[in-house]
């Protein structure tokens, strides 16, 4: 064998060990987006969860009740190309419902609603957490898979392209202030 023929091969190794290892960092990237999008999944079933369970307490003045009922609904019962609009809704809806401190002081001297309180504030503060976590590994991965090694080469296979989940996640004012 040649000196010429031995460096070939193991730049060639070498090619492959790198593509391998980009490969298995690309496979890990949707691995996380898989887990943070579970992640935020759940944050936001607990969150609909949580204001329909409040909306059906009977602390909240009726007209309240409907709103916040009817969007914790639609949020949980959504398809998932109408998901980030239903959360969307359910996010305004809260804010609407829980604009004035007086409605959150209503709802915690109920018998019950100080726990109620301290849970919704604790699961509208977790949404946007979780919502950037899962938007961040998407960045991630999207600007691995825009490297032209990993198009060449198609070292993402079949993966399909990681979508950031968009949606208004701002948490009622009062709510927040309370619990600060």
């Amino acid at each position: 064998m040649t000196p010429t023929l031995i460096w070939i091969l193991v730049a060639l190794v070498a090619i492959g060990l790198y593509l391998s290892w980009t490969a298995g960092r690309l496979d890990r990237l949707h691995a996380r987006i898989d887990a943070t999008r579970a992640g935020l999944d759940a944050q936001l079933l607990r969150r609909a969860s949580v204001a329909q369970e409040l909306a059906t307490a009977g602390v909240l003045d009726p007209a309240a009740s409907i709103v916040l009922y009817e969007a914790a609904h639609a949020a949980r019962q959504a398809e998932e190309e109408q998901r980030e609009v239903a959360e969307s809704d359910l996010s305004q809806a809260l804010r609407a419902v829980f604009a004035e401190p007086a409605q959150v002081e209503a709802v915690r001297e109920a018998p019950g609603g100080e726990a109620a309180a301290h849970e919704l504030t604790e699961a509208v503060r977790r949404v946007p957490m979780a919502r950037r976590f899962h938007n961040d590994a998407v960045g991630a991965a999207r600007r691995l898979r825009q490297h032209r090694k990993v198009r060449w080469f198609r070292l993402a296979g079949h993966a399909p392209f990681p979508m950031a989940f968009e949606m208004d996640d701002e948490p009622p004012a009062a709510l927040i202030d309370r619990a600060a």
